[in-house]
């Protein structure tokens, strides 16, 4: 590729590694053998260890922090990129790297993994429903709801933080955002995001070569946060529904992930011989589990920025069973690359499900296969590079 760019890309690590730190390293490994990568690294990790600023301390650091700011500064005039392109920064990065790029004239692109910075806990999530007002800035319901590391009080703080980052005006800094899906666009220019300032771009994936064989062993299988927003009590009730309706033709459903709700899913795997936990799962565990799955399930209640697990999915030619929850609907087609349905209606899901068992095996396996053409022609990592290349040039040259 000619015009060799310099990219800096600046990330807040969350305390536990996932999706948003992968989506980090992958553009630097797919970007770097063609143009200059750097890092500004900052970690949530900071304010948890010995020597951490003060609880008040932190406070004030949350809207601006000089180090951080000192951070990027240094590392700007050390690598002198063509943009900044920034992921996560809170807190300790703080909403002060805006301002310092605005400071250093150098462009920002935004990548949008979640709701920030229009939602304190990024989720818009309350535990029952999604806190659709926080995109107008009023964030009471999501300060109400603790949604912020569970506290009240750190989420009204934070909301304060949002609140100053808009009023400031340094959002100016942003002259690209980036949505990977267009339900997050739509979210985002309905939150005042102009519509010509925000592109959809979806996230790529490397396939596993050859089409698999596609072996089926019969059993469902959920990979992901126990979370009450990813669905899993939804989930349980719809096998309470299907082992009902069923009875011993009931499909085993297999549970890989940690969280919050561990307690309920372990309880329904003692109470019941068609579920089975398997704990946190990756590598080749993960994908010897997707290999032999009948299909794959995602009935998030929240607004799902996109769903990786749908190409995980269809890298290995299995249908999903999906919410149309944000992104998930632009992924999942109903009744061709898998089954669709109303978020937090296990009854809906329960009826995907025996609808599923119902087909033949030849047309499950079409099935998977339109997935997996779906994923070739939506996630090419070559075309993805060339928009996302294309898009840094054309702020650089603004």
């Amino acid at each position: 590729m000619c015009d060799h760019l310099k990219i800096l890309q600046v990330f807040n690590r969350y305390s536990s590694y996932g999706g948003e730190e992968l989506v980090v390293e992958n553009i630097d490994k797919m970007l770097s053998p063609y143009h200059q990568m750097d890092e500004c690294l900052f970690s949530s990790d900071e304010w948890l260890k010995k020597g951490a600023p003060s609880k008040l301390r932190q406070v004030k650091l949350m809207f601006n922090n000089p180090q951080s700011r000192a951070k990027l500064r240094a590392q700007v005039r050390e690598c002198q990129p063509d943009a900044l392109l920034l992921h996560n920064i809170y807190p300790v990065g703080s909403p002060g790297i805006y301002a310092e790029a605005l400071a250093l004239n150098v462009p920002v692109i935004q990548y949008i993994h979640n709701f920030r910075p229009f939602s304190v806990g990024g989720t818009l999530w309350l535990g029952d429903r999604v806190a659709e007002k926080s995109l107008q800035g009023k964030y009471w319901e999501e300060i109400n709801a603790g949604a912020w590391q569970g506290s009240r009080l750190k989420s009204a703080l934070f909301a304060q933080v949002l609140k100053r980052l808009h009023r400031e005006g340094w959002l100016q800094a942003v002259k690209c955002w980036i949505a990977i899906s267009d339900f997050m666009r739509s979210k985002f220019i309905e939150a005042g995001i102009p519509a010509e300032e925000i592109v959809t771009l979806l996230h790529p994936w490397h396939m596993i070569g050859d089409e698999p064989d596609n072996e089926d062993a019969g059993y469902y299988l959920f990979l992901g946060r126990l979370v009450e927003e990813k669905g899993v009590r939804v989930l349980l009730e719809a096998w309470e529904i299907v082992e009902q309706e069923m009875g011993s033709l009931c499909p085993v459903l297999t549970i890989g992930g940690e969280g919050e709700m561990e307690n309920q899913v372990n309880h329904a795997a003692v109470n019941s011989s068609k579920i089975k936990c398997m704990g946190f799962v990756k590598g080749q565990t993960k994908a010897d589990l997707i290999a032999s799955a009948r299909a794959m399930i995602a009935p998030s209640v929240w607004w799902e920025p996109l769903g990786l697990v749908t190409y995980e999915a269809y890298d290995h030619g299995k249908p999903m069973l999906a919410a149309s929850s944000g992104g998930l609907s632009e992924t999942v087609k109903n009744g061709v690359t898998g089954y669709t349905h109303t978020p937090g209606n296990a009854r809906e899901l329960a009826e995907s499900v025996m609808r599923m068992e119902a087909l033949k095996p030849e047309h499950r396996r079409t099935m998977g296969r339109e997935g997996r053409e779906w994923l070739k022609v939506n996630a090419d990592p070559d075309h993805w590079r060339d928009q996302i290349v294309d898009l840094i040039r054309s702020v650089k040259a603004r």
